[in-house]
């Protein structure tokens, strides 16, 4: 898709080899799909796809990403919603997505009393308006934090209410627009989000701030990452 067109000199990402590691950190920063995890590295998959902007610039730690000038293909739109639709009907695997063998000699906890205090708690199901969002701290958490967690009742859950949901599989264009009524029409004093440290998480961060920023409200954001072995930053 627009591979056979004149080239010319323009400006296209350029990726380090030496200094990727396959993380993937910059994959969801990629609105237009370009790049891709390719046998443990990331790759531009056609220079048709990247429009030279560097919108996935800061988001490696390696520093393995840089934006060039050199001849490439013109940047084709119609040929990124072609992508794009290719990869919501066949998802690209997220790197985070490998088996991980987690081994834990620890006693199993006590049961503590839940400190869930409504019902339901994913983000499609909530209502826009409900007694539970009036001076509420709501908590916008990704759905595999409370298995990751060891103390999520009473390190998060405690005292907010709660919104639940995957940026990978959920609509997360429609999260944004949820998110934006709910902040809109009810008196939220503050909002935490949680998320796992893989890269297909990121996408709740940038919802819940665009979604607080849409409200038209100043309402502050807290934000905690969970790593795979459960601890909490």
């Amino acid at each position: 898709m627009g591979e056979t067109r004149d080239s010319g000199i323009r400006k296209i990402i350029e990726i380090d080899e030496e200094k990727c590691n396959g993380c993937g950190l910059c994959i969801p920063n990629c609105a237009e799909g370009a790049l891709q995890i390719v046998d443990g590295k990331v790759r531009l998959v056609g220079d048709v796809y990247c429009d030279g902007l560097g919108a996935c610039l800061g988001h490696c730690p390696e520093d393995a990403l840089r934006v060039i000038e050199r001849e490439a293909v013109p940047f084709d739109m119609e040929a990124v919603h072609g992508l794009l639709a290719s990869q919501k009907e066949h998802p690209v695997a997220c790197p985070s997505v490998s088996p991980v063998n987690l081994h834990d000699s620890s006693p199993r906890p006590a049961e503590r009393e839940s400190a869930l205090r409504h019902w339901p708690v994913q983000l499609r199901l909530l209502p826009i308006e409900a007694p539970r969002f009036q001076d509420a701290d709501l908590l916008v958490v990704a759905d595999c934090v409370p298995v990751a967690h060891p103390n999520v009742h009473a390190s998060l859950l405690s005292g907010r209410t709660v919104a639940m949901g995957c940026p990978k599989l959920d609509d997360i264009a429609g999260y944004g627009e949820k998110l934006k009524e709910i902040l809109k029409k009810n008196d939220v004093r503050s909002v935490t989000v949680a998320i796992m440290e893989v890269p297909c998480c990121s996408g709740l961060n940038r919802v819940v701030d665009w979604a607080v920023e849409a409200s038209g409200k100043a309402i502050p954001i807290r934000k905690h990452i969970v790593s795979v072995r459960g601890n909490m930053t």
